[in-house]
């Protein structure tokens, strides 16, 4: 039966890891790995990787404080600025809306078509003539849906630009 496990090979590790493998060791200890399986094994891969170790380290590449410290100053800027940005620019799309709800309301109350539809409904409907009634509405639904269609295309179009255009 093969054993997996040696007393020594907490001692033999410890060794390796703290570089005094194999000139600042015991005799004994260093006569055991030479008889010990485990141990030699031990000896060859911690050796291997603690070599490893030390020369990543050598070639890694740290930043200097100053310039990280820069970059965490650029990017809390960057990100309070968005976030102050951020109800100013749904402040804005309202007031476009609302302004362009405004000049859609003066047009359509000044626009001669406006008020001769309006006015077709009015007769229409004080002679209740039910013919006339209905192809006056039909005539102002037909306008309505065109100043809707115009209002939605001068709305919609520029903000879906913004939005789409605006998540740089």
């Amino acid at each position: 039966m093969r054993h997996v496990e040696c007393r020594f090979e907490e001692d033999v590790l410890s060794a390796v890891v703290q570089s005094r493998w194999p000139e600042r060791v015991d005799p004994q200890l260093q006569a055991h790995v030479e008889g010990c399986g485990i141990c030699s094994d031990i000896v060859a891969v911690a050796g291997t990787l603690d070599a490893d170790h030390d020369e990543m380290l050598s070639a890694a590449v740290i930043p200097e404080a100053g310039r990280i410290w820069w970059q965490a100053q650029l990017r809390a800027r960057r990100e309070a600025a968005e976030a102050a940005s951020a109800p100013i620019t749904w402040a804005q799309v309202a007031a476009f809306a609302s302004a362009m709800g405004l000049i859609g309301a003066c047009f359509g109350a000044s626009s001669t078509w406006f008020q001769a539809a309006l006015g077709s409904i009015k007769s229409g409907v004080s002679k209740f003539e039910l013919a006339a009634f209905v192809s006056s509405v039909a005539a102002a639904v037909g306008h309505a849906a065109f100043a809707l269609g115009l209002v939605l295309i001068v709305l919609l179009v520029p903000t879906a630009l913004y939005i789409a255009l605006g998540r740089d």
